[in-house]
């Protein structure tokens, strides 16, 4: 196979893959395939180590023994955690934590602002808001994945980034931009447009994976944020901002046709509220994937959406 080196190599033990979409497929497709083809899984980690032994860093979108850097995030890094914690690995623990924190610190795509000040000004990057929090979601899998392994310094590190999400969580429960040390203005959460990644604010604002009990106390508690998530479905609120062929798939603004909010139908049972994330969950099986042509509400992303 060709290397990320550019040399021809011979894969011994494991088989070499390529094609890693991975700012889609950490979501789901990566965590299904950790329970029904565990050993995929673990030719994909061996995959991701042979490229940051042959490149210098984690893929973050590999295609061709190339890095494309079309995506945002460093989601090798919750694919390596997920496959850990499910005893799938055989790879040497402490190299998976320095490829990964070494990852974390490449000095681009907002990554030294966000470790600075706690978010990535929106004058510095764009997407800005899409890569904190993201960036936050892959920080808490290294503190675990440190806290795992018994190094503490790093976790100790990590675990605080994985707080800085709440620099982008607005008064009034937004995941909004902050321009120039203030908050971005005027604010439209259904504007797509260039701090975001293929999304709108609507779409992110429940991004908190790692912390959403926290989160829920943020927003002033189950009521309140069970409230927002009707906002969230059942709003009557237009798309705002630029185009974005990628954003399908709505209810709401709720955007099933592409990745960010995926989680979001999920949340209900967070708040006490179970029967709407059934509800939710049957009417997007039923109703967003067929047997036709056009079966599927949004791009397939390699996996992720059938996931």
């Amino acid at each position: 196979y060709m290397g990320m080196d550019g040399k021809v190599r011979q894969a011994k033990d494991n088989q070499i893959y390529t094609v890693f979409s991975l700012w889609d497929t950490y979501r789901a497709l990566h965590p299904l395939l950790n329970l029904v083809d565990r050993k995929r899984s673990e030719d994909f980690v061996y995959t991701f180590m042979k490229i940051y032994e042959q490149g210098g860093m984690l893929p973050v979108w590999e295609l061709s023994a190339n890095e494309t850097w079309c995506m945002i995030g460093y989601h090798s890094v919750p694919v390596i955690w997920d496959a850990y914690q499910k005893g799938i690995i055989k790879y040497e623990p402490q190299k998976m934590l320095d490829a990964m924190v070494y990852s974390a610190k490449l000095p681009k795509l907002g990554r030294p602002e966000f470790a600075k000040y706690g978010y990535i000004p929106a004058e510095a990057e764009h997407e800005n808001v899409s890569k904190a929090i993201e960036y936050a979601f892959d920080d808490w899998c290294i503190a675990m994945f440190a806290k795992s392994i018994g190094n503490m310094d790093v976790y100790n590190e990590f675990i605080q980034r994985a707080q800085y999400y709440k620099n982008n969580l607005d008064p009034q429960g937004f995941m909004r931009p902050k321009y120039n040390g203030a908050w971005w203005e005027p604010f439209d959460p259904a504007e797509v447009n260039n701090n975001y990644t293929e999304a709108n604010s609507w779409q992110y604002s429940t991004y908190v994976p790692q912390d959403f009990t926290n989160y829920i106390n943020l927003k002033g508690g189950e009521t309140v944020t069970a409230r927002f998530l009707d906002s969230l479905f059942f709003t009557t609120a237009s798309l705002a901002g630029r185009h974005q062929a990628d954003v399908t798939g709505l209810i709401g603004q709720y955007a099933h046709g592409n990745e960010p909010s995926h989680h979001a139908t999920y949340l209900y049972s967070y708040v006490g509220q179970p029967w709407k994330t059934q509800q939710l969950v049957r009417k997007i099986m039923t109703e967003f994937y067929t047997s036709k042509p056009d079966g599927l509400i949004g791009n397939e992303d390699c996996g992720q959406m059938s996931a």
